[in-house]
């Protein structure tokens, strides 16, 4: 059996991107799982996870580590604290977005596939869960489905 320390394991993946910028590892592949994800992401002030977004098909929950990173939901934004344990249903009650400072684990269903959605740029995001295939449209350009036949 597999285990890991979410205090103190090793930050192994980096993202350096405008407001977007952590340190992470993904500890559910560590642990070897299957059937759910988990990965733990280190936040400065600031910085955010992704794109406020929510997702058909997935749940997706946050555990606070440590800090007082900012949540916004659908009903606002407020600061967490540690030991925080906040679950994002699919669809839109479950959007999210995640600012720093603080050490977060978002946990989420190993479920493909499955639709992301950004409400704030209009883009839905596709994960087929075949590697490299993941395409991101903006609502805008959605044809007919008898479009081309």
């Amino acid at each position: 059996m597999k285990r890991v320390n979410v205090f103190t394991t090793e930050l192994d993946l980096r993202q350096d991107r405008g407001g977007y910028s952590w340190t992470a590892s993904r500890i559910g592949d560590r642990l070897r799982s299957e059937l759910i994800g988990a990965t733990v992401y280190e936040l400065d002030e600031g910085q955010q996870t992704f794109p406020f977004h929510f997702h058909h098909g997935i749940e997706e929950w946050l555990y606070v580590v440590a800090g007082e990173p900012t949540l916004r939901a659908p009903s606002g934004t407020r600061t967490l604290r540690p030991g925080e344990l906040i679950c994002f249903p699919e669809g839109p009650e479950g959007a999210h977005g995640i600012r720093g400072p603080g050490r977060i684990v978002l946990f989420s269903a190993n479920h493909r596939p499955s639709v992301s959605v950004y409400p704030d740029s209009g883009k839905l995001g596709t994960r087929p869960g075949v590697p490299g295939d993941n395409l991101n449209f903006r609502r805008g350009d959605a044809v007919d489905y008898w479009d081309g036949e």
